[in-house]
């Protein structure tokens, strides 16, 4: 059966298949947080050769707004330094929300900080990349987010 469903894209409605019965599924959604129009098209063409529907912004404060709207993101994918919001900062309020706490949270960074890397580990992020993010990247975070 197909459905008219709200894609994660703001404002945008596709068909989306919903499965009939207790297995119903809907496509995953990632969330790609990105104050760089570069890698923000960089990891959204990798995620969408994944297979996934794909919102990209460009800041923290658009991702909270869009995590507040759209109930089926699977993943947020964002890069760490960002005016306004750090990535760590979008990370703890994340996973200080009992509603998005459960949402796996991926940093990315040009900068290999080790002191920041565990930082953002040991507060809940899944994982930290280094950029450029490589196909070879998405694939492992993409297996391992449907594990969870």
């Amino acid at each position: 059966m197909e459905v008219a469903g709200a894609c994660c894209h703001a404002g945008e409605e596709r068909k989306v298949a919903v499965p009939i019965g207790n297995d119903a599924e809907v496509e995953p959604c990632v969330i790609a947080v990105d104050d760089s129009s570069v890698d923000r098209a960089i990891v959204t063409a990798l995620l969408r050769r994944s297979k996934y529907r794909v919102t990209a912004v460009d800041s923290g404060k658009r991702a909270l707004e869009i995590l507040g709207s759209e109930p089926n993101v699977s993943m947020i994918i964002t890069d760490y330094w960002m005016p306004e919001m750090t990535g760590y900062d979008l990370l703890k309020k994340v996973k200080e929300s009992s509603k998005l706490k459960r949402i796996p949270v991926v940093i990315m960074s040009s900068e290999n900080v080790p002191t920041r890397i565990t930082r953002c580990l040991e507060e809940g992020a899944e994982d930290f990349l280094l950029k450029p993010v490589r196909p070879s990247d998405i694939s492992r975070i993409t297996t391992r987010m449907l594990l969870h």
